[in-house]
């Protein structure tokens, strides 16, 4: 497109610059009217100055006209977009959470916490059973869901099942293997 483009404005430069009679039958009609037009068009801007105030009320007066940006409520839930913010926010929960605990971790010693592995598999066999289920959940739910979501990524990355209807049926997969492996992991050794 751009070679066509760069062709045209060379081939009009070198008629411009020749005298071509519009009598010539060496070229055909385009060619001459192509020949004998100005290279660029050019049009008188026609400014007024207008006072501050006066400016700010004319765009205003647009502003109120003009259409708003589209954003997540005027539009329909889907499971791909859903998904996707998912997918960041499980990776930005665990990874800030990695990184929590392993700042904590370092200082401990020198804040007097007991964050040893003695010391928190002791304090966690004293909570009920219930509290002990859904906090095993709760960590295993970012950690299943991001790791299938991560597998859905790959085999989208080798140009597989990419259209609208598996990347919807491929979300729902995740979603059931999400909540069925993180269930297994929560009641696995309680």
């Amino acid at each position: 497109m751009i070679s066509q483009r760069f062709t045209q404005i060379s081939a009009r430069r070198v008629f411009a610059q020749r005298s071509i009679s519009l009598t010539s039958t060496r070229f055909s009609a385009p060619a001459l009217i192509t020949a004998c037009k100005p290279l660029t068009q050019s049009r008188p801007a026609a400014t007024q100055t207008v006072p501050e105030d006066e400016a700010y009320s004319i765009l205003k007066a647009q502003r109120a006209v003009r259409p708003v940006s589209p954003h997540l409520t005027i539009y329909q839930t889907q499971i791909p977009w859903t998904l996707s913010a998912l997918n960041r926010i499980t990776g930005i929960i665990l990874s800030g959470g990695f990184y929590v605990f392993g700042a904590a971790y370092l200082v401990s010693p020198l804040l007097g916490w007991h964050l040893e592995s003695s010391a928190l598999a002791a304090s966690f066999a004293e909570l009920p059973t219930a509290v002990k289920l859904l906090l095993k959940f709760g960590v295993a739910l970012p950690f299943t869901y991001h790791s299938w979501n991560g597998m859905r990524h790959l085999v989208w990355d080798s140009g597989r099942q990419f259209s609208n209807k598996m990347v919807v049926r491929s979300g729902q997969v995740v979603i059931g293997l999400t909540v069925v492996s993180s269930g297994a992991l929560a009641v696995y050794g309680l």
